[in-house]
This record gives C-alpha cells, structure tokens and sequence, in this order.
C-alpha cells in the first residue's frame, strides 16, 4: 500500500475490499450478488487510482498479476472445495479492475519518459 500522508481513502478501500471479497465468497448469495460484484469492481477501481504510488506500481502490478492468475486458475480447479473457490473469484473482481487501472498508469508514466 502506498505510504502517502493523507491517503486514508485508499488503505480502507483495500482493507474493506478484501473483507468484502472473504463475505461474498463464504455464501453471501442471492439478489444482492450483482450489487455485491460492483461493489468490487468499483473498490478495485479506488485502490488502483489512490492506493498505489508511482514507485510502486511495479512490484503491485507483479503481485496483482500472479493474484489475478493463480485466482483464475485456482477459482476454477477449487471451485469444488467448499467457499475456496468462490473467495478466489471474488478476489478477482477485486484486483483485476486494481491491476488494469495500475497498468494503464504505468505504461503512461513510462511513456512520458
């Protein structure tokens, strides 16, 4: 996480958006599940614009990008364990929109220089 003074809004972002993404995976079904998963996306969006600083952006894009694989991956080779599965895919919906704002803010800094 970044280590900017007055990033208050990012650190929560990450923090709620896990927790969320552990309740969605452990059974929180129904109605509210679209609701649930734009939730996540959203929150990922705000980790990936606050919460992530310049310097950064390199070793989150590695871990976020082995997260988003072996989440992919292990969702549907668990998807038989009971709540593993759907935690991993919650997850996913959590840093995929994390990673893709990251990686588009990188590949723009790097090209400005």
């Amino acid at each position: 996480m970044a280590k900017k003074k007055g990033n208050v809004i990012g650190g929560w972002a990450f923090l709620i958006g896990v927790v969320l993404a552990l309740i969605i995976g452990l059974g929180f079904t129904g109605t509210y599940q679209a609701t649930a998963t734009w939730i996540l996306v959203i929150i990922g969006l705000v980790v990936g614009l606050l919460n992530i600083a310049d310097e950064e952006a390199s070793p989150f894009l590695m871990s976020a990008t082995v997260l988003v694989i072996v989440s992919a991956l292990g969702g549907g080779a668990l998807s038989g364990v009971a709540y593993l599965g759907t935690i991993l895919q919650a997850l996913l919906v959590l840093f995929v929109p994390a990673t893709i704002v990251v990686a588009i803010r990188n590949v723009f800094q790097l090209a400005k220089h």
